[in-house]
């Protein structure tokens, strides 16, 4: 009986001092690293959520590729919300920092993106709450870089998101304006 203590006490230890350890790696690998989201609505139709409200489709939040705010024009990252900052949201980058923009609905018809912004927009435009509704976003709001959609499992739909910047060049060389 006193052997069957010691041996309960000692898988306990073991599983305590795992637990001690294994929770501020995980933390940190969530701070730091990448982190999995959900992503719901449907501003990024067809990309994300192609068959609207009925899933969410969850992807791969790249926290480390944005540590130094590169991002590239197509990628797709979440942001917090320059109009509520408990909310993160999920768009594409459409232009960067210094590129002139014809924008679909802001105040101004044609914006330069000012040092240290991003013009950010919903693949879904009209269902989308975007640059085109609250205007250039800070490159400080940046969370993290979308690189793989893991939900839904189907092995079409388990696509990486860098696929998709070729379908949107079209559009962003649209919005890129040839201002001198």
């Amino acid at each position: 009986m006193a052997q069957q203590t010691r041996f309960g006490r000692k898988y306990l230890k073991a599983f305590v001092s795992g637990f001690f350890v294994a929770v501020p790696v995980t933390v940190t690998v969530l701070d730091r690293l990448a982190y999995v989201a959900r992503v719901d609505g449907a501003s990024m139709q067809p990309s994300l959520n192609p068959e609207g409200g009925h899933s969410s489709d969850v992807v791969l939040l790249n926290r480390w590729s944005v540590r130094n705010y590169r991002v590239q024009r197509g990628d797709v990252v979440s942001v917090v919300s320059p109009k509520n900052p408990q909310q993160k949201i999920i768009k594409r980058v459409i232009a960067l920092e210094g590129d002139f923009i014809k924008t679909l609905g802001y105040k101004n018809r044609y914006v330069r993106v000012p040092d240290g912004h991003l013009w950010i927009e919903g693949d879904h435009h009209g269902h989308s709450f975007d640059s085109n509704s609250f205007g250039p976003v800070s490159r400080g709001l940046l969370h993290g870089r979308a690189s793989h959609i893991i939900w839904p499992p189907n092995i079409e739909d388990k696509k990486e998101l860098a696929d998709f910047r070729v379908r949107r060049l079209q559009l962003m060389q649209a919005h890129l304006a040839n201002v001198p």
